[in-house]
Order: C-alpha cells, then structure tokens, then sequence
C-alpha cells in the first residue's frame, strides 16, 4: 500500500499526526505533502516540532489568497505530485481548502480518496467549509466518521456502505498522546494566569472578524466579562482589530498574545476556567480535557459536544455572552464523558480500513 497524506493547515496537522505514526510503525510507503495554506511559523512549523511529524516530503507552498485561488493553485501543484508520485490512496483531513484541493485532483487522476472527518455537518452554506466538506465526503471512496451523528448526515445525503466508517475522532487521540507534554508545561503560569481563574479565547473566523457589528459585540462582551480573558490573536483577527480601531481599548481588558504552538494553547486550555471560541477543533479539544465551551457561532458541526453538555452556542451579543460567561462560572453546566472511540486506536482503526480499501483494488 502506498499512501500519500496532505496537509495544509494547522488542524490538518493535529489530525495527520497518529495516521503517520501509525503507518511508519507499519512500515507503510507514505509521503506527507503540505500545501502551504498556513506558511507562517506558528501557524505551521512549530507544530510539526510538538507533534513529532517528519518533514513533509513535498511543500508547495501556495501560501494565501482567496478560496479559488488557494484551491486552484492547490489543485496544480497537487495533481503534478500526484502525478510523479502515484499514490494507491490519498489521505485528506477535515474541511480546509487544501482538503478540497486534494480530494478533486486525486479523483480527477482515478486515484482513491479517503477522507478524515468526513460526515460533521453545520447545515450553514455560508461557510466555505460546509461546501468543502459536502463535496469531498461526496467524492471520497473511503469515508472517516468521527460521529454516530456523523454517519447519519452521510447516510441522509446517500453516502453509506461499507466505505462508511465510523473510527472515532484522530483529535482526540493526538491530544491524550500529548497530554503529558500538556501537563508538565506552564505556559498559562508564564502569562500571569492563575489556573481556573481565567478564560480562553479563540476567534478567527471571517463570519466573525471581518463583520464589524460582530466582532465589536465580541470585544465589548471580552472587555466586560467577570473573568479575565487571554486572546491569542490570530493573524486575521489582529488585522480586523486594529482596521475597525478596536483593539487599543480591548487591550486595557483582555490580555492580548501572539499566536501560540500547539502544546502551549492546549496547556493555557487546560487550565483555564473556561474556553471562548469559534473553532471547530477548539471545541473537541476542551471536551477532552473536561473545559466548558461557549461557541460564538450561530451553528456548529461538533454538535455532538453540545449533545452532551460540554459545549453551547452563545449568539453574538454583547449581553449573550456575558451572561454565558457568568453562568459557568458560577458552575451552572454538566458534567460529561469522552464521546464514544474518542480514544487512542483511532488511527490504528484508519489504517485497518485503508488496508483493506486497497486490498479490494
């Protein structure tokens, strides 16, 4: 079997991590190709160093631009890999871009595509994601469900079968590999927090930065919240800050920082009393370690982390997300459990799939 893995952005490289591993331990023909779609190196590098990834075998590069120029130029320098490298399957993750990028230059080449995190659903067509996702779970012979809800949506949309497979979500099993390394950081200490007194935020979202009613109803909700908050700001939201002249006055309430590694989000997570986000991975991942999240999103694809109480959707309010933020504080949520396969044989049980999805050719 020889199968080629692509990345492109920083949540694509959390969820690649165990694959790899698991298919060196195999000692499976792989290569790792990275498009480029997150090139500066907090957004890239440095997690390829806290997730023990090898250098990729190819970076091409394509760096930003808008959605069809990210993908098209994905597209080019994907299919010319393909092409000179010609892999039994194509292994894409979660809903960015270069996840689309790869899906339709592998298929156009009739090479398989297996797709990670296929199924998560939001119903919200604005999002460029949902239209990522809808189409690569459409054109993927192998179908990587990290949900029972997961599995539903495909089967509502007629993707069911034996190529359906419900492994459970690789994210969770990079994060409770690490979660040692985790615990014996305090990055949270470093920055004047005391654990369990403050809050996480993370924003980035274009539905939410770069409308300017919405992402000053955020700021004022931060600037008036009971509990301190700490911002890695994303580049994006940094920008959008300073156009619309909101962040000098944030600054004198949230503790504003640069974009953070993977190990030290994740510690500075972990201690936090609770998270603010409009990340679909920041969502899993404070799930996993037992912090409450509040959702600055008028949907959600993670509803299965709603379902079970961990996370809740808060409307962009200034008032909305103050109470919210008060609530928790005051302990008015649930208690929960990891979801079902939420565990460490996620990629063992990818890899079992990918074996046999080759095999069958």
């Amino acid at each position: 079997m020889n199968v080629t893995c692509v990345v492109g952005a920083r949540p694509n490289f959390v969820k690649i991590a165990p694959i790899m591993a698991e298919l060196a331990k195999r000692g499976t023909d792989r290569r790792l190709v990275h498009t480029g779609q997150h090139y500066d190196f907090e957004m890239s590098a440095s997690f390829f160093a806290d997730l023990d990834l090898p250098k990729p075998d190819a970076d091409l590069g394509i760096g930003s631009g808008t959605h069809a120029v990210q993908t098209g130029t994905a597209m080019m320098g994907l299919e010319k890999e393909f092409q000179q490298n010609t892999p039994d399957v194509v292994v894409v993750v979660g809903d960015v871009n270069s996840t689309l990028a790869a899906a339709l230059a592998a298929v156009k080449l009739h090479i398989k595509v297996a797709h990670v995190e296929a199924g998560y659903r939001s119903g919200d067509f604005s999002m460029p994601e949902e239209v990522n996702r809808l189409v690569v779970d459409q054109i993927s012979q192998l179908l990587f469900a990290p949900t029972p809800d997961a599995v539903e949506n495909l089967a509502k949309e007629g993707v069911a079968g034996e190529h359906v497979v419900f492994v459970g979500n690789v994210m969770a099993e990079t994060l409770l590999r690490n979660l040692h390394k985790v615990k014996a950081r305090a990055n949270y200490a470093e920055l004047g927090l005391t654990a369990g007194e403050y809050a996480l935020a993370t924003i980035h979202r274009a539905e939410n930065t770069d409308d300017e009613c919405r992402l000053r109803a955020i700021c004022e909700g931060f600037h008036y919240s009971s509990v301190p908050i700490v911002w890695p700001l994303h580049p994006r939201a940094k920008k959008k800050l300073e156009e619309f002249k909101l962040i000098d006055d944030l600054a004198t309430r949230v503790k504003l920082t640069e974009p953070m590694a993977y190990l030290d989000l994740l510690n500075v997570m972990a201690n936090a009393r609770l998270v603010l986000t409009d990340s679909g991975g920041v969502q899993e991942e404070s799930c996993m370690l037992g912090v409450p999240c509040l959702t600055l999103r008028d949907n959600t694809e993670r509803r299965l982390t709603v379902d079970i109480g961990a996370n809740r959707l808060v409307p962009i309010d200034r008032r909305e997300i103050i109470a919210a933020v008060e609530r928790i504080k005051n302990g008015k949520y649930p208690a929960w459990r990891a979801p079902e396969k939420w565990d460490i044989e996620v990629s063992s049980r990818i890899v079992d799939a990918l074996s046999l999805l080759t095999a069958r050719a």
